[in-house]
Parts: C-alpha cells; sequence; structure tokens
C-alpha cells in the first residue's frame, strides 16, 4: 500500500505528460544518431567497394582496374586471353647461385648489422658524397617484389629549405600525437629513448629519405597496374638499404610519421598512388651522439627448430 501511495504521489507520475515528452525527445535524438551512423558506413563501405585508391597500410587482392565489365565467377579456372602479364619477361635463363658473398660470410654481416644503432643527433659539418647515398639506393632497389613490380619510390632531400618545412610538418603533428593521439602507454614506452616531438635532426642530418610505397602503377597505356603486397615489398627494400647505408659508414634512423603522409606527399609533389611508409636521416653521427645501451634478444628466444 505504501509503495502504490509513493509512485501514485511521485512527480513523475503527477507530471506524467513532461516525463512522456521527455522519453519522447530523447528516443528520437537516439534514433536520429542511429540513422546518421548507418548512413555514414554505408557510405564508407560503397565508397570502399567501388574506389580505386585505397587507404594506406591496405593492399589491393585481385583489383580489377581496367575491368570492362569482364567479370567471371572466382571458382572459374578456365583461361581468361583478356588477361595478359603486366611483366614483360622474354626468357629465362640459367642462375649459377651466389657468386658474390663477403669474406667472413654471415658472421661478418652480423657484425655489420649489430654495429647499427639508430642515431637522432647527426654532425651538420660532414657530408657524405652523395653517390654513396645513390648506392645505397641502388642496392635497396634490388629487394624482391610482388609479381616483381618494385612499388618504391625513394625521394632525397638535401636542400635546406625542403628540409625546415618537412621538420615543421612533422613537429607540429608529433606534438599534437605526443599529447592527444598517441596513449600513455606509447609515449612511456618511448621515454627511455629519450623522444619526444622535437626532431631536430630532421635539419641537421644532411640528407633526409623518403621511402614512399606505390599502391598501384601504370602501364605503358596508362591504364592502372596492380601492386601485390607493396607495402612487404617496400618493407624489405628498405632493410636493404638501411645494411647498404651501414656498409657505406652512414648512420641513419627509420622514423614513421604520424599523420604526416599527406603534407608532405604534397610538398614534394608526389602522385596519389604514392604513400609515405617512412622516412630516414642519413648522415654522420654527430661528435656527441648518444645512444640507449639496448640489448637484443638471444637468438634462443628468436629461432625455433623443428
Amino acid at each position: 500500500m505504501e509503495l502504490s501511495s509513493l509512485f501514485l504521489n511521485s512527480w513523475l507520475v503527477k507530471n506524467w505528460k513532461i516525463t512522456l515528452a521527455a522519453l519522447l525527445v530523447i528516443a528520437s535524438v537516439n534514433f536520429v544518431r542511429y540513422i546518421t551512423k548507418l548512413q555514414r558506413y554505408t557510405k564508407i563501405f560503397k565508397f570502399s567497394k567501388h574506389r580505386k585508391t585505397l587507404l594506406d597500410g591496405e593492399e589491393y587482392v585481385c583489383a580489377d582496374f581496367n575491368s570492362k565489365g569482364n567479370k567471371r565467377a572466382h571458382n572459374d579456372t578456365t583461361p581468361n586471353i583478356s588477361y595478359v602479364p603486366a611483366l614483360k619477361v622474354d626468357k629465362h635463363v640459367i642462375f649459377n647461385g651466389a657468386t658474390v658473398t663477403l669474406p667472413g660470410g654471415p658472421k661478418q654481416f652480423y657484425e655489420l648489422a649489430n654495429n647499427r644503432r639508430s642515431v637522432r643527433s647527426y654532425s651538420a659539418k660532414r657530408i657524405p658524397p652523395f653517390e654513396l647515398i645513390e648506392e645505397c639506393i641502388r642496392a635497396a632497389s634490388t629487394a624482391p617484389s610482388g609479381a616483381h613490380t618494385e612499388p618504391w619510390t625513394f625521394c632525397v632531400i638535401s636542400d635546406p629549405n625542403i628540409k625546415q618545412h618537412v621538420r615543421e610538418i612533422i613537429e607540429t603533428e608529433e606534438e599534437m600525437n605526443y599529447a592527444q593521439r598517441m596513449h600513455r602507454q606509447w609515449t612511456a614506452d618511448l621515454t627511455p629513448l629519450r623522444t619526444n616531438h622535437i626532431k631536430p635532426y630532421l635539419t641537421d642530418a644532411p640528407y633526409l629519405i623518403l621511402v614512399f610505397k606505390q599502391i598501384y602503377g601504370f602501364l605503358p597505356n596508362g591504364e592502372r597496374k596492380q601492386h601485390y603486397y607493396n607495402e612487404i615489398s617496400v618493407a624489405i627494400a628498405t632493410g636493404i638499404l638501411l645494411c647498404a647505408l651501414q656498409a657505406a659508414g652512414l648512420n641513419s634512423l627509420v622514423t614513421t610519421p604520424l599523420n604526416c603522409g599527406l603534407a608532405l606527399r604534397r610538398l614534394l609533389a608526389r602522385p596519389e598512388n604514392e604513400k609515405l611508409l617512412l622516412l630516414l636521416p642519413v648522415g654522420y653521427a654527430a661528435d656527441d651522439c648518444v645512444v640507449p645501451d639496448l640489448k637484443r634478444k638471444a637468438l634462443e628466444e628468436i629461432m625455433h627448430i623443428y
């Protein structure tokens, strides 16, 4: 009886019209939000289904760039003469295996690679010959790639004004990254490396190498050509580049400028099919350069024998 009396005398019951109106408003707002979100996701789905340029980090898998409505079932394995290889190979030749090797073998290569460190302090006075940079990039271009598409572009910057623009773009974004975008655990993990949004090496290093992945290419007739596993291919090429720089006695740093790709691509007037993957400052370490005393994982931790 007391509960019934309490309910009947409550403010919500006495002002039921106001209560009902408030509930209707809340329901209407939530319904509008749901419809808006549904429309946005529908647009994204339609865009991703029909767009020809994928976003960063995406890979083309059997994208039919230049199809003229000639669609086939996925399980149809019959020959189709309308598809021709983009790669032109006249013949296959005899290969006698590795004939150019290091005198010290893999142990010497390990010592070379293990000597490499990520350098954030560069000498602005010692300028490596540009020929060294060219030879290192030539070595990087020998990397394997999906269907031999060679989906890489290496942009070398030595102009002080352009380097200054690059630094301004990156430091502006990095300040926001460290303050807002990056998780607190991420910034905490970077603390031992003494990194922050200030990047003096971008102007101190004699060279900046910006590594772009070509998410697609072009055939001689202007039609688009698929670049399979373009990001993996460019990553392998960059690994070779790092080793070549080390072999040349040069220091480098691998950086991934977060949210800077579009601005840097436009700064260098690179085409839409290229997406920035990495940026490498290159030069000689400064006299007062210091690096963290890091320890690498033991072989037993990274290799399993079966």
